[in-house]
């Protein structure tokens, strides 16, 4: 899909979004789309953040009307680097940088230098351009000294060359506030680049700013940066502590937890999708009085007609509905298939999402499923529409080491599909309830340890092999997700958060967009 991209001289929400829609499918992805349609009377602005163009392909989805405008920006093609000319310094915006860097390492203790990000923020592209970072005898000062006072690897050359690799998107983030139309609200869906940006603009020109996370985003990039290969770690085999982290593997997490700290302290509402994730919001820094829960909710009336078509037992499939990389633990799920195989020769696993985010992880799961036997049980089917395949399936499985609330769970359960699913996320909460009232609902399916192929095997087999059991988690989903998970639910709840957001804008927006 390569369509043409709108463009608008303002819009009421501007939504900031980052490595997901238009140009990724997935379940992040799709509740963009839905909230979008689902807010017809408002008009958007997507602001799209990605690594490299090389990474993303063309656009996934069809844009609805009220999507007036659309941005797209590449953090590491974007680099606009300023010729090479020494520079001073200012002096003074160093020292508010080092005031702020002591604040996200010490936020209780310098409280009082929160709000310094709107004052650097507003210099990013004047006295502290990015001439200033790159060659200023000021910047080469400051890293010198920060490398001095907390660096435990020997290495000053890869030091000095992280801070310059990390830092730099700041300042393509920096020009695409500055070039942003007007809007009434600004709307991210993670922290990370996508939620400084907002914490940027909120800071540059007043507007509100909404964050949803959907997973926690520095929970997952830890979780990436604990196997990257590609930090360097130059202590000796006897430096070495095996329980302890590379200090550059470090550095790149605080990064990250400062990006979202930033986000939380500018957001005048936090959205988790259940508690579980609330709680760690605070814990990272979000006002408890800003944060709230809204689950994901789905259009039930285009799911409900699915459950007539399925058969009285169980069809001998099981589904992971996913994206095909490292975090969905695909392998895991591969396995478990091994020994489902064995017990029913016929049984399927299905593998339906796309392969192109982690093509080296898509190879090596392909080569597992050719060593383990599995050519004749284990299918890739790619992208596929979900009304045309869960009347198909038995189980909907998700072997993920990390998730939010997934929608794909809702999605098979309004069809009638049981699900089984790893202990990550929301995915107890949804399979057994949330309290007493929820769970007397009964078990949708059934919940494992990650990475434990045996267990995962164990309750497909429960499930697949015995009508009753099956039929009985069926039903609990369907009704689960009927009491609980609507899409009108959820469209209610965010029409009070955007309600409240562009009531506090109105009245303003015209003067603001005037002397923008």
């Amino acid at each position: 899909m390569n369509l043409p991209m709108p463009k608008a001289d303002r819009a009421d929400i501007a939504l900031l979004l980052e490595g997901t829609y238009p140009f990724v499918s997935g379940g992040v992805s799709g509740w963009v789309q839905q909230i979008i349609r689902g807010f017809p009377e408002l008009t958007f602005a997507v602001i799209f953040i990605g690594s490299r163009a090389q990474d993303y392909g063309k656009m996934r989805y069809e844009l609805p009307s009220n999507v007036v405008h659309l941005e797209v920006h590449y953090l590491y093609d974007d680099v606009d680097k300023p010729e090479i000319e020494p520079v001073e310094g200012d002096p003074e915006m160093f020292r508010c940088v080092e005031r702020l860097h002591d604040y996200f390492r010490s936020p209780n203790a310098h409280h009082a230098d929160a709000e310094l990000l709107g004052e650097i923020g507003a210099e990013l592209g004047g006295k502290f351009g990015m001439d200033q970072f790159l060659y200023s005898e000021a910047a080469w000062n400051y890293i010198r000294d920060q490398y001095r006072r907390y660096c435990t690897d020997p290495s000053f050359v890869d030091y000095f060359w992280t801070v310059r690799i990390m830092h730099a998107p700041i300042w393509v983030l920096a020009r695409i506030c500055d070039t942003m139309i007007p809007v009434r609200a600004f709307h991210t869906v993670s922290t990370g680049f996508a939620g400084f940006l907002g914490a940027l603009a909120k800071r540059r020109f007043g507007k509100p700013l909404i964050l949803s996370e959907h997973g926690i985003y520095t929970k997952e990039r830890k979780i990436d940066l604990f196997s990257a290969k590609w930090i360097a770690d130059n202590r000796s085999a006897l430096q070495r502590d095996p329980t302890e982290l590379s200090y550059f593997k470090q550095m790149w997490i605080r990064f990250f937890e400062t990006l979202g700290r930033a986000c939380y302290d500018a957001s005048d509402s936090i959205i988790a999708l259940y508690e579980v994730n609330r709680q760690r919001q605070i814990a990272d820094g979000a006002d408890a009085a800003r944060t709230r829960n809204i689950p994901n909710g789905i259009n039930l009336a285009q799911f409900a007609p699915l459950r007539s078509l399925r058969p009285d037992s169980p069809p001998a499939v099981a589904c992971l509905i996913g994206r095909v990389v490292p975090i969905k633990d695909v392998k895991t799920f591969i396995r478990a298939m091994r020994t489902v195989a064995n017990r029913l020769p016929l049984a399927e696993g299905w593998i339906a999402g796309p392969e192109d985010e982690a093509p080296e992880y898509a190879a090596e799961c392909r080569t597992l499923v050719e060593n383990l036997g599995l050519a004749a049980n284990v299918k890739f089917l790619g992208f596929q529409k979900l009304t045309e395949l869960l009347p198909k399936v038995g189980l909907v499985v998700l072997s993920s080491i990390s998730e939010g609330l997934p929608l794909v769970l809702l999605e098979a359960y309004a069809a009638g599909v049981p699900a089984v699913s790893t202990d990550v996320g929301s995915c107890r909460q949804l399979i057994y309830g949330l309290d007493a009232e929820d769970q007397a609902l009964g078990a949708s399916g059934r919940i494992v340890g990650i990475a434990d192929a045996p267990a995962l095997a164990a309750v497909m087999l429960e499930l697949l092999t015995d009508p009753v059991q099956w039929q009985a988690a069926s039903q609990a989903g369907i009704r689960r997700v009927e009491t609980y998970y609507s899409q009108d639910t959820m469209f209610s709840r965010y029409r009070e958060v955007y309600d409240a957001a562009l009531g506090h804008a109105a009245g303003r927006g015209k003067a603001d967009a005037q002397s923008r």
